[in-house]
């Protein structure tokens, strides 16, 4: 499988992205979350997983160039739909679709209504783990901060128990990152 470069995939963002200010949002935050998996993985694919995760967010984007929230557990589904769309390999497509939260299956879906087709969207290759992540660990939030293990912990654990204990189980599989010198580079605070 080809690995698109780097330049490939700014492009892909900057076609789809509705304004600069949705690209410098969410490509800088796909680079971030490169740069926080890079500390796990040194794969190429791995590298472009992060960099395309969330480039179904600009999908989301309305008429007036606000990100609507509504349904933004939706990004993924409409990234996967969106790189499959470009004639990218499924192996790359899936790290849109299964890096939402720790994982959410079948029955997260059913329980909680959400607005996505029922299936898992879990992380099944050691790639998929690595993004999924590193992606817990920045927030496209205004303005974007760097979010601490504790705070992901918390933050999880409103969606029950399984949920922080899964995110416990990636912790301890892949350690914490260190995000102090991005969060100094970016200018960013750590919650």
């Amino acid at each position: 499988m080809r690995v698109p470069s780097d330049e490939e995939i700014r492009g892909l963002h900057e076609k789809h992205a509705p304004s600069a200010e949705a690209f410098e949002l969410v490509f800088t935050h796909c680079e971030i979350v490169a740069r926080i998996a890079a500390q796990f993985s040194g794969s190429p694919l791995v590298r472009a997983g992060a960099l395309l995760h969330d480039i179904g967010v600009y999908r989301l984007y309305g008429p007036d160039g606000r990100l609507g929230s509504a349904d933004y557990i939706r990004h993924g589904v409409l990234g996967e739909e969106l790189l499959r769309g470009e004639g990218l390999p499924e192996a790359l497509c899936r790290f849109c679709s299964h890096h939402t939260g720790v994982g959410l299956t079948c029955a997260d879906v059913r329980d909680q209504g959400l607005p996505l087709p029922v299936a898992d969207y879990l992380a099944e290759t050691d790639e998929e783990a690595v993004v999924m992540y590193a992606d817990k660990f920045h927030s496209k939030s205004t303005p974007p901060v760097f979010v601490s293990a504790p705070t992901y912990t918390e933050k999880v654990g409103r969606f029950g128990e399984d949920k922080a204990l899964a995110f416990k189980a990636m912790r301890e599989r892949f350690g914490d990152p260190e995000l102090g010198p991005l969060a100094e580079a970016y200018g960013s605070a750590i919650i």
